[in-house]
């Protein structure tokens, strides 16, 4: 029997947090890997969490997780600014580490961050998880195969809820700060102009548009009012590099039917896939993804993925879902050596696309993605 992957992990808070809601479920279904390190800034969490996932070790010092000879992955799920802090000493140990998307605060620090992770050798994963989900699979099959025809169009919508009703919770206050690389942008900006290019191919050039729609929100656990300084609605319009238009409509605070569409024109037909499931308002990367179809001027149907591309099984649907077809994927590569992830070069690429994005913005002009 193959011994699993021993993982640590890195914000693994017992209350609230990305990695309860999703990381450490997907981690205690899979086989493929034995939780054995948890570590968060207070040592009562620390342990609370090890007694509630039933990992042997915990800590305060993450640097001492990393270190430890019976962790083989280490998970870091924090708060963006800290990642560049706490990926580095995980690959100076010599470990395979899964970080948390954006990859980090800058594209400068992403930057140095991919660099280590190829010197180290490791296998390194960024967190855009919504490539492994079963309908992205079976979509990009289909888009490749030439299923709609050339593609001709490309048209995205992605509404979040987060601020709707002008409120936002104590816990998500620091993606309002420009400054933090965790805001609208950087988030469900990310998520969805990677899904985009991993379907259909690179941003050639594009115009941007970003502005704050609501500069003021107040926080619902205390009542207080706090500013906004990164943008919450996103414009996009460009090409990708064979030519095809592609429109983006990126945006927080959406109140009513929050979701995410992506949709692909083509001459034969039409590939749509939609958010949907009670987390259809968080953005596409958490939620239950499905695809549907409309060929030479049907209705929409909605086409299943074939069971082939659901590796992980036994796993809620939802937020947990798409990260365990991930940790599958990932797995897979350390047991074999092969490279199939989103890595941190993949991370390094998309920050560099953003970058794009905040040029055109700022110099209201048509920009040339960089090679």
């Amino acid at each position: 029997m193959t011994e699993p992957i021993r993982v640590g992990v890195i914000g693994a808070g017992p209350e609230r947090g990305w990695a309860r809601t999703s990381h450490l479920p997907a981690l205690t279904a899979l086989a493929d890997y034995e939780l054995t390190a948890v570590a968060t800034t207070r040592s009562g969490s620390a342990r609370r969490a090890a007694e509630l996932y039933g990992a042997r070790h915990h800590f305060t010092d993450p640097a001492r997780l990393s270190g430890h000879p019976e962790v083989d992955l280490v998970v870091v799920a924090v708060k963006t600014p800290d990642h560049a802090e706490l990926v580095t000493p995980a690959l100076e140990a010599g470990k395979h580490v899964y970080c948390e998307w954006p990859l980090a605060r800058t594209t400068k620090e992403a930057e140095v961050l991919a660099a280590a992770a190829g010197r180290s050798g490791a296998h390194h994963a960024v967190g855009l998880q919504s490539r492994h989900a079963p309908a992205v699979r079976h979509a990009r099959r289909l888009l490749a195969s030439g299923a709609i025809g050339r593609i001709t169009g490309v048209d995205v919508y992605a509404a979040r809820a987060k601020g709707a009703g002008g409120t936002v919770t104590s816990d998500a206050v620091y993606t309002l700060d420009r400054g933090n690389g965790a805001g609208t942008l950087e988030v469900a900006g990310g998520h969805t102009l990677d899904l985009l290019e991993h379907l259909c191919g690179r941003v050639g050039r594009l115009s941007a548009s970003l502005s704050v729609q609501q500069p003021r929100l107040t926080v619902s656990d205390t009542a207080e009012s706090v500013g906004v300084t990164g943008a919450d609605h996103i414009l996009i319009g460009g090409y990708l590099v064979t030519g095809v238009p592609v429109s983006v409509h990126i945006h927080d605070g959406k109140t009513g039917h929050a979701r995410t569409r992506m949709e692909f024109s083509g001459t034969r037909g039409s590939l749509a896939l939609v958010s949907e499931g009670p987390a259809a308002g968080h953005g596409i990367q958490v939620s239950d993804i499905r695809l549907y179809e409309s060929m030479a001027g049907d209705t929409w149907r909605e086409v299943p993925a074939p069971p082939a591309y659901r590796t992980a099984v036994d796993v809620p649907d939802t937020a947990v879902r798409n990260v365990a077809e991930l940790y599958s994927a990932l797995a897979r590569d350390i047991r074999t050596g092969s490279r199939t992830v989103p890595d941190f070069e993949t991370g390094l690429g998309l920050h560099l696309l953003l970058d794009t994005v905040r040029s055109a913005h700022r110099t209201a002009s048509c920009q040339a993605r960089e090679a």
